[in-house]
C-alpha cells in the first residue's frame, strides 16, 4: 500500500488521484477529512508532530509520497515512523534544496534530505523547479488592476505543472526499486520568464496583462500588506530575487525519461485554469504563493 502526506495539496491531491485511477492500494494522511482528495481512497487523520498518528498511518505501507511544507521537524518525524513501521521507500518532493542557500524552505529541504540518506530506507528525490500552480495567487490582483507586482526581473524559470511532479511520483511509486537512490530534476518544456507569463495571460484574457517589476524589498512588504506571513514572504522575496540572478533557469528532460510523456507548457496550464482569473476566488480556493 502507498502512502501519500499532504494529500490535500497541489502535488499530493493529485498523486492520491493518480493512484486511484491506476487502482494502486492508497491511503492519504490529512489533518482535516474534509479536505482529502476526492478519490476512492482510504483516510488517515493525522499530524506531524503527532508521531502516534504518523505511526498509525504507517501501519502496512510499504511505499511514502512524502509532501510538506519542508518543516525539518515535521518530515524528519515523518521518515522517522516509517521506520519504525517497516516502510521500504521513500518518494520525497523537494527542490533546489541546499544547505547554504539563502533561501531558508531549501536549507530545510537540505537537513531533509541528509536525515533520508541516513535513514537506511529506500528513497527517490523529484527536485522540482518553480510550480506554475503558483500563478494562480496573483489572480485576485490581475483581476483587480490587470497586472501584477513581481521582483523577478527577467530572469526564466523552467516552470513546471504540479500536476506533472504528482504525475512523476506515481510512476516512480508504481516501481520504486527502479528508481531507488536517483534524484530527478524536474522542469516544464521551455523556460519563460514572468513577461511571457504576462504575455500568455494577456492572450488568454483578451486584455493586457502587466508585469509590473519591484525590488525584493518593495515585493516583500506588498505580500505581507496582502496577508502572506511574514516567514514565508521572505523566503519568497529571496527566492524571487535569485531568479532574477538565473537561479532558476535549468530546465531537464527527465520528467519525460520517467513518464514517457511531454511536460505541460505554461499555454496549457493556463488554458486549464483560465477561471482562477476570471471569477471570484477566496484566498483558501488559491493557497499561499510559495516558491521553490
Amino acid at each position: 500500500m502507498i502512502l501519500v502526506t499532504g494529500a490535500s495539496g497541489k502535488v499530493g491531491s493529485e498523486a492520491a488521484r493518480l493512484l486511484d485511477a491506476q487502482r494502486q492500494p492508497t491511503r492519504v494522511l490529512v489533518r482535516d477529512a474534509s479536505r482529502a482528495p476526492h478519490a476512492d481512497v482510504e483516510i488517515a487523520t493525522g499530524d506531524f508532530e503527532r508521531p502516534d498518528t504518523l505511526d498509525a498511518a504507517m501501519r502496512g505501507i510499504e511505499t511514502v509520497i512524502l509532501v510538506s511544507p519542508a518543516v525539518p521537524a515535521q518530515e524528519i518525524a515523518v521518515i522517522a515512523s516509517a521506520v519504525r513501521q517497516g516502510v521500504r521507500h521513500i518518494v520525497k518532493i523537494t527542490s533546489k534544496a541546499s544547505a547554504d542557500s539563502p533561501v531558508e524552505r531549501r536549507r530545510g529541504q537540505a537537513q531533509i534530505e541528509v536525515y533520508l540518506e541516513t535513514s537506511g530506507l529506500s528513497y527517490t528525490l523529484l527536485r522540482a523547479n518553480a510550480y506554475m500552480q503558483n500563478l494562480l495567487a496573483l489572480a485576485p490582483t490581475i483581476k483587480q488592476s490587470r497586472g501584477f507586482l513581481m521582483s523577478a526581473g527577467d530572469g526564466q524559470v523552467g516552470m513546471i505543472d504540479a500536476r506533472d511532479v504528482a504525475a512523476t511520483a506515481a510512476k516512480v511509486v508504481a516501481e520504486p526499486t527502479a528508481h531507488a537512490g536517483r534524484a530527478y530534476w524536474l522542469t516544464g518544456p521551455e523556460l519563460i520568464t514572468y513577461n511571457d507569463v504576462a504575455k500568455e495571460l494577456s492572450g488568454a484574457l483578451g486584455y493586457t496583462v502587466e508585469y509590473r517589476q519591484t525590488t525584493p524589498t518593495e515585493h516583500l512588504s506588498a505580500m505581507v500588506r496582502a496577508g502572506v506571513p511574514e516567514t514565508v514572504a521572505t523566503s519568497n522575496a529571496q527566492a524571487f530575487g535569485l531568479i532574477a540572478e538565473g537561479d532558476a533557469a535549468w530546465l531537464s528532460d527527465e520528467f519525460a525519461a520517467v513518464t514517457g510523456t511531454t511536460p505541460r507548457s505554461l499555454r496549457t496550464f493556463i488554458a486549464d485554469h483560465i477561471a482562477a482569473f476570471t471569477e471570484r476566488l477566496t484566498p483558501a480556493s488559491i493557497g499561499p504563493l510559495r516558491t521553490r
